[in-house]
């Protein structure tokens, strides 16, 4: 009888075993893909942890001081390997525009300040953004706050892999 049974297990194991290959590949996929999202978030943190408090200076792309378009662009060149424009308003003609509740982590957030001036900042989810401002410096505000809220112009994609 148990000889009977582990033949009849054993050919189902066979069976289930290319079933549990399967779906063991796509679960590898998917902790890879997951790995890969991880390491994505962590690499702005990891800019930001580096730029944190470096104060705002017009003009500036060093940590002596820089300005909200410099630091996004080093912040993508150094966490996704990503060139941008240096300036504000380049930044804000490349992509692709996105909604605001379609709005994902590393999506460029841009804010009108004044009728001449723009912001910009990188999208870091949860309704928070790292951005160089220019009272404090390099930080992570809410898109929330009052201040920010009623500046708020856009979001735009620039790296498919956020989509």
């Amino acid at each position: 009888m148990v000889i009977v049974f582990s033949l009849v297990t054993g050919c189902a194991q066979n069976q289930s075993s290319k079933n549990l290959d399967t779906k063991e590949d796509k679960s590898l996929n998917s902790s890879i893909d997951v790995e890969s999202i991880i390491v994505r978030e962590e690499s702005f943190f990891n800019v930001y942890n580096q730029w944190q408090g470096v104060p705002y200076r017009l003009g500036g792309s060093n940590k002596n001081g820089i300005d909200c378009s410099a630091f996004v662009q080093i912040a993508y060149r150094d966490a996704w390997q990503l060139p941008l424009p240096r300036t504000t308003r380049s930044q804000s003609q490349i992509g692709e525009n996105i909604k605001y509740d379609a709005a994902k982590y590393g999506d460029l957030v841009f804010f009108k300040t004044s009728k001449t001036t723009n912001h910009v900042g990188v999208y870091l989810g949860n309704l928070r953004f790292m951005h160089a401002s220019t009272s404090q410096g390099v930080i992570i505000s809410r898109l929330d706050n009052p201040y920010w809220a009623a500046k708020f112009w856009q979001f735009r994609r620039v790296d498919s892999l956020t989509k």
